[in-house]
């Protein structure tokens, strides 16, 4: 008798993204350091922290697409629902890429804002609507008193909107075919990244920190605007 397969529900998702995101920002032992410490190895070389993010982005890009990098993974992520552990190791580097790019632009990491900038950043979701519905002004690097405008039910209805595009994106009925969920994986995942899917991750978080381009990614918040923006208001 062939095991039916398990529905990912939302709720799995978001414990996904929460587990790999702490993980991101305080390191694996024996693995991989503190973000503060993975980004500052950076910033001590370089003369600012734009030069210092360009290199730790491109350094990230060069490795992800060599064979075998994230091998050295396998087995050390465990996520909170089965998944391979390349995948879960392939969501780990790529997310603590994007979160060391927003660290190096000078954001708070521990901000639940921040934290869902960088969700939306791996899912290719653009949160420029918001953005400016919040009144914050678009093409420059947003400060953090700046972005603590946007109110937490605002981002409730933003991460809903992420984690079904993670659900329904490669699937169908909420069926995910894990191989292909994460951005940059190819069919043969133990492979490594796919080195233009990860450089187009690459370049989204740069433009998104440091130039605060919020328009990249899918727009796929367009139909709750009017929702959002009454969240926001209230």
């Amino acid at each position: 008798m062939k095991e039916k397969k398990k529905l990912i529900t939302l709720e799995d998702v978001t414990k996904m993204l929460d587990t790999c995101y702490d993980r991101s920002l305080h390191g694996i032992n024996k693995v991989s350091p503190p973000i503060d410490q993975f980004a500052n190895d950076y910033l001590n070389k370089e003369s600012d922290r734009k030069k210092a993010a360009k290199a730790m982005l491109k350094n990230q890009i060069t490795k992800c697409a060599v064979s075998g990098f994230i091998t050295g993974f396998g087995g050390v992520i465990t996520m909170p629902i089965s998944i391979p552990a390349n995948i879960g190791s392939v969501l780990y580097v790529q997310m603590r890429m994007i979160a060391c790019t927003a660290y190096m632009a000078g954001y708070d990491l521990n901000s639940d804002q921040v934290q869902t900038f960088v969700y939306a950043c791996l899912a290719g979701v653009s949160v420029n609507n918001v953005v400016k519905q919040a009144g914050i002004k678009v093409g420059v690097k947003m400060a953090e008193k700046t972005i603590q405008k946007i109110p937490g039910k605002a981002l409730v209805k933003i991460n809903q909107k992420i984690g079904f595009r993670f659900i329904t994106k490669f699937g169908q009925k909420g069926i995910v075919n894990l191989g292909k969920m994460i951005p940059g994986v190819g069919a043969a995942i133990s492979g490594g990244f796919d080195f233009a899917e990860t450089k187009i991750i690459a370049d989204r978080a740069y433009k998104m920190f440091f130039e605060g381009d919020f328009t990249v990614g899918d727009n796929v918040l367009d139909d709750d605007d009017d929702i959002v923006a009454n969240i926001i208001t209230d």
